[in-house]
């Protein structure tokens, strides 16, 4: 998969209805999120997509793509999503597994808000 199809397969996760995740999000695949109950499978955070509503713009930016071996891709980027008048950003990251010629699911993914840095007393 190269690279502009990967930040559109990510892009699509973020926008995609239930049945969109479905196809792509492996059933053992793992997420942790911002949101109780936090660490979710496959199925839990299919269902949880079906139940939430959809954003309807996504920006990804810092993009970073690694290919460690044949049929798996990571990468890690900072997202800004909008629906209406709600937006939320967070650092996230994605791995991708080859299940068959140019057929890829999500194994993994999380997301982490930016976090505070505490100010440093000089």
């Amino acid at each position: 998969m190269d690279d502009d199809r990967v930040w559109s397969f990510e892009k699509s996760l973020w926008t995609g209805d239930a049945n969109h995740y479905r196809e792509l999000v492996d059933n053992e695949c793992l997420m942790v999120l911002p949101t109780p109950p936090f660490v979710l499978s496959g199925a839990q955070a299919i269902e949880a997509v079906a139940a939430t509503p959809r954003w309807s713009g996504i920006e990804i930016t810092k993009g970073q793509i690694s290919r460690p071996q044949e049929g798996l891709i990571i990468i890690a980027y900072y997202a800004k999503a909008s629906r209406d008048d709600e937006s939320y950003e967070a650092n996230c990251t994605s791995t991708y597994r080859r299940i068959s010629h140019e057929v890829w699911q999500v194994v993994q993914h999380q997301q982490t808000p930016p976090l505070a840095i505490p100010a440093v007393n000089d």
